[in-house]
């Protein structure tokens, strides 16, 4: 990678440091804080949220009828989850001890706050869960494939491709045999650490 490239990268982890600094503010503003990865709000926010609450009855007859009838076909996609699920993470426990590489931890990528939050109702919350637990599992299964990818075919494509993983820009540049011969085994290494 050449230096203009690595000073952009550079640029854009300090950029992405700012915002979490602007997420932090953002969270006080809202009065509630972190703790231990557990959300916590003032008491006077948990009453204030639990009088908004719309009833599960009221959220149903308010609900646009297509979305209704769409949501056996949203939750159809649970098994297929579940499955996919149990796929990666049998395919993770084999092989990337046999690679050695580093395993994804799962429990950094499925997260489950926003069905804590007091105002929302049970049906809501459930849509929470199963959003976060489909995004969550697909992220985790993105990092493993990442992670795959940077051991076996660390190469960038010859075309421009949309929102690669984090691991992409660190790959060799797509016909730069040299690069290859000499930058496989230090990315494979990558791995080795967290």
């Amino acid at each position: 990678m050449n230096a203009r490239a690595s000073s952009l990268i550079r640029r854009i982890t300090e950029l992405e440091e700012d915002l979490e600094l602007e997420l932090a503010k953002t969270r006080a503003e809202l009065h509630f804080t972190i703790e231990e990865k557990k959300m916590k709000f003032e008491q006077a926010i948990i009453e204030k949220h639990k009088k908004l609450k719309t009833n599960v009855a009221m959220y149903v007859m308010r609900a646009h009828p297509l979305n209704v009838l769409t949501a056996p076909v949203i939750y159809g996609l649970l098994p297929p989850l579940l499955v996919l699920d149990m796929a990666v993470s049998f395919y993770q426990a084999v092989c990337f001890p046999a690679y050695g590489i580093i395993k994804v931890e799962r429990k950094n990528y499925l997260v489950y706050d926003r069905a804590l939050l007091p105002y929302l109702n049970s049906l809501e919350k459930l849509n929470c869960l199963y959003c976060s637990y489909a995004n969550g599992l697909l992220a985790y299964w993105r990092e493993i494939a990442a992670r795959t990818e940077q051991y076996w075919c660390p190469i960038k494509h010859a075309r421009n491709i949309i929102a690669a993983h984090a691991r992409y820009h660190d790959f060799i540049d797509f016909g730069d045999q040299e690069a290859y011969d000499r930058d496989l085994e230090g990315l494979r290494d990558k791995l080795k650490t967290p």
